[in-house]
């Protein structure tokens, strides 16, 4: 999967806002060339709310893991959930993580190393192997995501 088709897959759901930060933009330098999905069906972003997935192409302070300083190297990040992180790891977030689990790992669906707690799952540069379970949790945190959002509607 390229980030491209990523963007395409996510921003293809309905009510999905794709922030993609540019050069000129108002946005930090830092998240140019990264991809925050939001649901946000008035197409505005939300102030109060992390985005239910990102794509990051370089290491953030505190995020150097995965080693996204490497070439063509870039993270997935799901927030897919207790129910989909204990489903796809067989723990719960909170779980200590086994020591030999590399968060630079290739086409692995791991705990965020950062977010992991949270239940937040990435994926460094997914292919073959997490192509499709990527585009499924991508899914489960939309629809997460859209819940979260219709309940606050109603309120």
């Amino acid at each position: 999967m390229t980030i491209d088709e990523i963007i395409r897959f996510v921003s293809g759901l309905d009510g999905v806002l794709a922030l993609t930060p540019a050069p000129g933009d108002d946005w930090p330098e830092l998240s140019w060339g990264d991809a925050f999905f939001y649901y946000s069906p008035d197409g505005v972003v939300p102030t109060n709310i992390q985005p239910f997935a990102t794509v990051v192409t370089k290491n953030y302070p505190g995020d150097e893991a995965s080693r996204l300083d490497r070439a063509d190297t870039f993270r997935v990040n799901i927030h897919a959930g207790k129910d989909e992180f204990v489903r796809r790891l067989g723990r719960t977030p909170r779980e200590a993580a086994e020591t030999d689990v590399d968060p630079g790992a290739a086409d692995t669906v791991l705990a965020h190393p950062v977010y992991g707690t949270a239940g937040w799952l990435a994926v460094v540069n997914p292919a073959s192997r997490t192509e499709t379970v990527t585009r499924e949790l991508l899914g489960t945190a939309y629809h997460r995501a859209r819940a979260r959002y219709e309940r606050r509607d109603r309120d």
